[in-house]
């Protein structure tokens, strides 16, 4: 072995101990979600300039989709967001949606969408994109169960964040989960949306949340809404359609039709 590549590597694992050394949860840059159970089990939020991973089932990829958008929102709100995908994504899921990104209340002009041929390409440009401290967050988005994505990946990638201040948040769809450094992994699902008015076909997106890792703390899973408006995550209302409220003196005529009803 090489003399460069035995220092490089010396340099690699004194960056990575250093990581690992100072990676306390209450040293970390925490964006909160919104939803109260969620934040409390990550110790106030999502950790920033960290790698996060959010797996799903191939038929699972829209709601996947929807959800790591939502997280690159909140880390992100008014900062450009990089998203790299790898071609075969775009043909077994579609394209992105701009409108569908401005219906969950993310600003369409600040996301960059990058096509890569493969996983190589696709690495290759996220750890490109989270040298750039101007930028938000970096989506890497890759599908299928890609070898390159190991270890040694993860720590790179991790360690670019950090150095940067960039969050890079990898979205797995029809991948198993696989030993990395990534400060969180969520498995997420569909889950019901009631209608939020009669005359609305759908209601607000509503995710199956699951956290199988959190670095410092417990896991959990949640149901957890995506308020469009606020551009954040809440526990689902238990009751979705509006209800009036009870006026506190009823009309002497609405009393008088109750107590002949209840002499009935």
């Amino acid at each position: 072995m090489s003399t460069a590549r035995t220092s490089t590597l010396a340099n690699l694992r004194g960056s990575i101990q250093r990581l690992e050394a100072h990676g306390d949860a209450h040293d970390l840059n925490k964006v909160a979600l919104g939803h109260a159970a969620a934040d409390a089990v990550l110790c106030g939020g999502l950790a920033a300039a960290v790698v996060h991973e959010v797996f799903a089932e191939g038929h699972q990829s829209a709601a996947a989709t929807g959800f790591i958008a939502g997280l690159a929102g909140r880390v992100s709100p008014r900062r450009p967001l990089v998203w790299v995908r790898q071609d075969f994504s775009e043909i077994e899921s579609g394209a992105l949606s701009m409108s569908g990104l401005c219906e969950l209340g993310l600003d369409p002009r600040l996301l960059v969408t990058v096509r890569a041929p493969d996983t190589d390409a696709a690495l290759r440009t996220a750890a490109d994109a989270l040298a750039c401290d101007a930028l938000g967050a970096v989506v890497l988005e890759v599908w299928g169960q890609a070898r390159q994505l190991d270890l040694v990946a993860s720590r790179k990638l991790t360690l670019a964040a950090q150095a940067s201040g960039v969050t890079a948040l990898l979205l797995r769809v029809a991948a198993e989960p696989r030993p990395s450094t990534a400060e969180t992994r969520w498995i997420v699902r569909a889950a019901h949306s009631p209608p939020s008015v009669p005359w609305h076909a759908w209601g607000a997106p509503v995710f199956d949340a699951q956290l199988v890792r959190n670095r410092h703390g417990p896991v959990g899973r949640w149901i957890m809404e995506w308020k469009c408006d606020e551009c954040l995550f809440s526990e689902p209302a238990a009751y979705p359609q509006p209800v009036a409220a009870t006026p506190a003196h009823r009309p002497h005529q609405a009393q008088a039709f109750t107590e002949r009803r209840r002499a009935g």
